[in-house]
């Protein structure tokens, strides 16, 4: 298994008591969704590891603490922390046209309803106050909020991602200078 053919679940914390238990993080939208499996590869140097899960307790809406099984003692769950868990890409749920996971757009094109093609999505940023996708436009970082009627469809075939920005969002992040010599070619 590699990595490229998984997705990111979360990370191992730290040994959690004496009994081989881990606390560990999980950034997903509903913990409840991973309560119950049964295995999940770690990340140890560049190679991923299968683990097999003896039980899983919520604890907080983004933690639990997880029993791997052959895992029983602290001092082998202290070799842990710090380890990304994955699990395999056709693990995750089927998504309709307009959704998308943020891992899955990098790369893609964003195509504005009025502005056309206009660069490429370099990540997506996700804050305690909303989520962003980080495109290049014009060899500059732009900030496009996911929020509202401003993304649209994706398109996996043609990898691209429908927008209707805000009018004027471009232009705070450039110059006025700037913007007249872009029009002027």
């Amino acid at each position: 298994m590699r990595v490229e053919d998984c997705f990111l679940v979360g990370r191992i914390l730290k040994p959690h008591h004496l009994h081989g238990e881990c606390k560990a993080y999980f950034d997903v939208d509903d913990i409840e969704d991973y309560k119950e499996m049964e295995s999940v590869y770690l990340l140890q140097g560049k190679k991923l590891t299968p683990f097999f899960i003896e039980k899983i307790r919520v604890i907080s809406p983004n933690q639990a603490i997880v029993q791997f099984k052959n895992i029983l003692d602290r001092t082998t769950a202290e070799s842990l922390p710090g380890s990304e868990m994955y699990l395999p890409l056709d693990q995750l749920d089927e998504l309709e046209p307009h959704q998308f996971y943020y891992h899955e757009v990098k790369d893609f094109t964003i195509v504005d309803k009025n502005l056309g093609e206009l660069g490429r999505i370099v990540r997506v940023d996700e804050h305690p106050s909303q989520v962003l996708i980080v495109m290049n436009w014009k060899n500059r970082e732009v900030l496009i909020p996911i929020a509202g009627d401003i993304v649209g469809n994706v398109d996996r075939e043609a990898k691209t991602l429908q927008t209707n920005l805000p009018e004027g969002l471009l232009e705070i992040y450039i110059s006025p200078s700037a913007l007249a010599a872009d029009e002027e070619e």
